[in-house]
C-alpha cells in the first residue's frame, strides 16, 4: 500500500509551469491636439486575463500619471490631463498576471512629431472664368491645430468617369486657404479632396469631404476616324461605312454639336462633297478609284482639329507590313502583340467583333507600341476575331487576325450524333459541329463513347476537325448505346445519345445466299425446260393427267328412230304375256326375260358390255322406275317372272326376218334437252351412290350374278295412234296387277305401265357401235353417256296409279 502512495505522490503533486504575461512590444503614441495622448502596444489579446499599466514621465524622470487597461479591452490607453504642447515624455507598459509581471522597453515621445491635426472643412472648387482647363480650390483651416504654425497640405483629385487619382502637396502661405489646379481639361467635371499635417508632425490628418468642379468648355479636341470596306457592287461601286470617335485623350464631358464628313476622289479635290451628321457613322456609296475622306466635330465655341483617312483603290492591292501576331491572357486582361520591320508606321488600328451575325464591330488606334491589352470583363465565352491594320500616314496597310477567346468554359451542348451504314461489325458514326454561340472555347477534340448491351465498351479520340468515324470490332447482332462528347480546354459535354444495332447478316452473305438458291433455281428450271422438249408427251401426262371429256362420248349422238331391236319389242307379264323372238339371239342377248342371263339377270348388255361388275345397284336418274335406251330391264329383287317395266321408244312390229344389220345401233340426231334433263336427274343420282356400296357383293336372288346393265337394246311397238314422240296415255301408265303364279316379282302393267322417257336424241356426229372394243371407265355416271342401272328393290311409289 505504501508503494502505490509513493507512486501517486509525483503525479498528484506535479509542479506546474508558470505562464508569464508576454512583453508588450510596438509601442506608438499620438497626440491629438487638445483632445488626448494616446498610446497602443501589441499583443492585442493575450492567453490569460492581464492587467495593463502605462506609466508616463517627463524626460527629467518625474512620474506624472499612469493609467490601466486590461486584456478584455483594446490594448491602448488614453492621456486626457495635464498634456502640454510641445512635450517630450517617457512610456513604460506593464503586463501582469497571477503567475508574474513583464515590462516593455523605456520610448521617448515628442509631441511636436506626435501631433495629429483635424482636416480642413468647407471645401469647394470652381472654374476660373476666361481661364481654360484650371479650378479653384479653397477651403477653411482646421480650428483645433495650432495657429503658431503653417501646416502643410496634399490635395488629390481625379476626372469624375476615372478612378485614377493625382495627388499635388504645398504648404500654407500666410494663412491662405486656397490653391489652383491647372493643366486640366477642358469639358472635364473633377472630384477633390484635401488634408493637411504639422510642419514636423508623422501623422495627417484625414481627408476632408469630397468637392466636384467642371473646368469650362472650348473647342473639340479631336477624332479617331476609321473605315470598313463592303463588296463592290454590280455597277463597280461598293459601300464604305465610316466610322470615327473621340480621340484619345479628349475630355469626357466635351460637348459636341455635329459632325462634318468631307470626301472627295484623290485626284479631283474641286468634287468634294460634304455632309453634316450627328452620328458618328455614315455609310458613303463610293466608286472604283481611291478617295479621301476627312471627319471634324464642332460645338458652339468652334470645329476640332479634322481627322482624314485615305479609301484605296478597288484594284489597289494593301502593304504588307505584320510579319507575325500572338494573342494571350493576362490575369483579367487579354493582350495582343504584333512584330513588325516597317519603320514608317503611324498608328496601328486593332478591330475585333464577335464571331456571329449581326455582331457590332469595335476598334481602336494604337501609337507608339507593337501591343495592345483589352480588359477581358463582358467578353467571356464568345469567340472573337481580332485583326491589326497598319496605317502608313493615311494609307492603309495589309491586316492580320486571330482567333480568340478571352475565357472558356465547356461547351453549353454536345455534338448531335446519328449512325450510318450499320453492318455485321461496323457502323459509321456521323455528328454536326456546336454552333459557335455554344461553344465557350476552342474545340480540342471529339471524343466517341460506345457501350454494348453487356457492359463493354471503349472509346476513340479524334481531331476536332473530324466530324465522321468508323468504328470496327464491334459483335454481330448486339445493341449498342453512343454518345459523342465535344471538349475545350476548360471541359467536355455529351452529345446526344444513339441507340443502334449491328446487323445479324451482312447485305453480301444476303446476296450471296440469293445468288445460289436463284441459281439453283434457274438450273432445275432450265433441266425441266429442256426434259420438257425432249419428252413432251411424258411431262404433259405427268403434269396433267387425260381426263375424257364427257361432251365427246357418241351415245349423245345416237339416233334413236333408227335403232333396230329385236323381234321381241314387248315383253310381257310373267305367265307368258310375252311373245318369243323368232331368231336366235345374239351373244350375251336374251329376249326372254325369264331365262338365266337376259336383261334382268346375270348377263350384260352389249351397250355397257365390260363394265364393272355389281354396280347396277343404283337407282335411274330422279324417278322410281330405271330406265334403258331401247331395252326392257328387270329389278334385280324381283322374280324372273315379274313384268317388265318398258321403254317409251319407238315400236315396229315384230319380224323374224330382221338381220343383224338392222338390230345395230344407229346414230341419229339427239333432241336439244337430253344433256340438260341428264344434269337435272344427276343430282338424284348421286343421292343413291350410297346404296350402291352398301349393296356390292351382295348375291343375286336369282342365282345369278349382280349385274344390272342393259343387256340389249329393245324398242316396244308403239300404241296404236300415237307417234313415237308422244307420252303414253293415262291407261297405258297404269301399272298391271301383279300375276298369281310369279314368285313374289312385281307384276308389269305391259307397255302402258312404263315411265315416259326422254325424247330421241337429235344431236349428230360419227356412230359409235356398242361393245366395240374395251369399255372407258371414265364414261360411267358422266354427263352425256350414263349407265342405267337396276334398283335392289323398287319402291311402291315407283308405280303410279291413274
Amino acid at each position: 500500500m505504501w508503494a502505490w502512495a509513493l507512486w501517486l505522490l509525483p503525479l498528484l503533486c506535479r509542479p506546474t509551469r508558470a505562464a508569464l504575461p508576454t512583453k508588450p512590444e510596438n509601442i506608438s503614441c499620438v497626440y491629438y491636439y487638445k483632445r488626448n495622448f494616446t498610446c497602443t502596444w501589441s499583443p492585442e489579446r493575450a492567453a490569460n486575463h492581464t492587467w495593463y499599466q502605462v506609466t508616463r514621465n517627463l524626460t527629467l524622470g518625474k512620474v506624472i500619471d499612469s493609467c490601466n487597461s486590461t486584456s478584455e479591452g483594446p490594448a491602448s490607453c488614453s492621456f486626457f490631463h495635464m498634456v502640454t504642447y510641445p512635450e517630450t515624455y517617457t512610456i513604460r507598459v506593464q503586463a501582469r498576471n497571477v503567475d508574474g509581471t513583464a515590462e516593455s522597453d523605456v520610448t521617448v515621445w515628442n509631441l511636436n512629431e506626435t501631433i495629429k491635426v483635424e482636416p480642413p472643412m468647407n471645401l469647394s472648387v470652381q472654374p476660373v472664368p476666361g481661364i481654360k482647363r484650371m479650378l479653384h480650390v479653397q477651403w477653411v483651416r482646421p480650428s483645433l491645430a495650432p495657429i503658431s504654425v503653417d501646416l502643410n497640405y496634399t490635395l488629390r483629385f481625379r476626372a469624375n468617369e476615372s478612378d485614377l487619382w493625382t495627388e499635388v502637396s504645398f504648404e500654407e502661405v500666410d494663412g491662405g486657404q486656397a490653391y489652383n489646379l491647372t493643366g486640366l481639361q477642358a469639358s472635364t467635371r473633377y472630384i477633390v479632396a484635401l488634408r493637411c499635417a504639422a510642419p514636423e508632425s508623422k501623422f495627417w490628418s484625414g481627408w476632408s469631404q469630397e468637392a466636384m468642379g467642371t473646368t469650362e468648355e472650348e473647342v473639340p479636341f479631336g477624332l479617331d476616324v476609321w473605315r470598313v470596306l463592303g463588296p463592290v457592287q454590280a455597277d463597280g461601286r461598293r459601300l464604305v461605312d465610316l466610322r470615327w470617335k473621340k480621340a484619345r485623350g479628349t475630355p469626357p464631358l466635351e460637348r459636341t454639336l455635329g459632325y462634318l464628313v468631307q470626301y472627295f476622289p484623290e485626284n479631283g479635290a474641286h468634287l468634294a462633297r460634304t455632309s453634316d451628321t450627328t452620328d458618328q457613322h455614315l455609310g458613303l456609296r463610293l466608286g472604283r478609284k481611291a478617295y479621301r475622306v476627312s471627319v471634324a466635330s464642332y460645338n458652339s465655341l468652334g470645329q476640332g482639329p479634322a481627322a482624314t483617312l485615305r479609301v484605296p483603290a478597288v484594284a489597289e492591292k494593301p502593304v504588307p507590313c505584320i510579319e507575325a501576331m500572338q494573342t494571350h491572357l493576362a490575369g483579367d486582361q487579354l493582350v495582343v502583340t504584333w512584330q513588325s520591320s516597317a519603320p514608317d508606321v503611324d498608328m496601328w488600328v486593332v478591330e475585333w467583333l464577335p464571331d456571329q451575325e449581326s455582331a457590332a464591330l469595335c476598334w481602336e488606334p494604337v501609337s507608339g507600341a507593337q501591343n495592345w491589352t483589352v480588359q477581358r470583363a463582358g467578353l467571356t465565352f464568345w469567340c472573337y476575331n481580332v485583326s491589326v491594320y497598319p496605317v502608313l500616314r493615311d494609307r492603309v496597310g495589309e491586316p492580320s487576325s486571330a482567333q480568340v477567346y478571352f475565357e472558356q468554359d465547356a461547351p453549353s451542348a454536345g455534338p448531335v450524333t446519328k449512325v450510318e451504314n450499320i453492318g455485321v461489325k461496323t457502323v459509321t458514326v456521323t455528328w454536326k459541329e456546336v454552333p459557335k454561340s455554344q461553344r465557350n472555347g476552342f474545340i480540342r477534340n471529339y471524343t466517341i463513347f460506345c457501350q454494348a448491351e453487356n457492359g463493354q465498351g471503349f472509346s476513340r479520340t479524334v481531331e476536332p476537325g473530324t466530324l465522321r468515324y468508323g468504328l470496327g470490332s464491334l459483335a454481330r447482332g448486339t445493341p449498342y448505346t453512343l454518345q459523342v462528347m465535344a471538349s475545350t480546354r476548360a471541359g467536355g459535354t455529351n452529345g446526344t445519345r444513339v441507340n443502334f444495332r449491328t446487323l445479324s447478316i451482312s447485305v453480301l452473305e444476303i446476296c450471296l445466299i440469293t445468288t445460289l438458291v436463284g441459281g439453283g433455281l434457274l438450273i432445275l428450271t432450265v433441266l425441266t425446260v429442256v426434259y420438257g422438249f425432249r419428252r413432251p408427251n411424258k411431262l404433259k401426262r405427268l403434269c396433267w393427267p387425260q381426263v375424257p371429256n364427257p361432251a365427246q362420248s357418241s351415245l349423245a349422238t345416237w339416233r334413236w328412230d333408227g335403232l333396230q331391236v329385236s323381234p321381241c319389242s314387248w315383253v310381257g307379264g310373267g305367265g307368258g304375256g310375252g311373245r318369243p323372238c323368232g331368231a336366235q339371239p345374239g351373244p350375251g342377248r336374251s329376249c326372254r326375260p325369264s331365262q338365266r342371263g337376259a336383261w334382268g339377270g346375270g348377263g350384260t348388255s352389249p351397250l355397257v358390255s365390260g363394265g364393272r361388275r355389281g354396280a347396277g345397284r343404283r337407282r335411274g336418274l330422279g324417278a322410281p322406275s330405271l330406265w334403258a335406251f331401247g331395252s326392257v330391264v328387270h329389278s334385280p329383287h324381283e322374280p324372273p317372272g315379274a313384268p317388265l317395266f318398258q321403254t317409251k321408244l319407238p315400236q315396229k312390229p315384230c319380224d323374224d326376218s330382221v338381220t343383224a344389220d338392222d338390230r345395230a345401233l344407229k346414230p341419229r340426231p339427239a333432241p336439244s334437252d337430253l344433256i340438260d334433263k341428264l344434269v337435272v336427274n344427276f343430282g338424284s343420282f348421286l343421292e343413291e351412290v350410297s346404296s350402291e356400296e352398301s349393296g356390292k357383293g351382295r348375291e343375286n336372288p336369282l342365282g345369278g350374278e349382280d349385274n344390272e346393265y342393259v343387256t340389249c337394246p329393245a324398242r316396244p311397238p308403239c300404241p296404236p295412234g300415237r307417234g313415237p314422240g308422244e307420252p303414253p296415255t293415262a291407261a297405258e301408265a297404269a301399272p298391271a296387277k301383279p300375276q298369281p303364279g310369279g314368285s313374289g316379282r312385281q307384276a308389269g302393267a305391259g307397255p302402258g305401265a312404263s315411265e315416259p322417257l326422254l325424247p330421241p336424241a337429235q344431236g349428230a356426229g360419227p356412230a359409235r357401235v356398242p361393245g366395240e372394243g374395251a369399255p372407258n371407265p371414265y364414261l360411267k355416271n358422266s354427263v352425256t353417256t350414263r349407265e342405267f342401272l337396276l334398283s335392289e328393290t323398287l319402291p311402291d311409289h315407283g308405280r303410279r296409279e291413274t
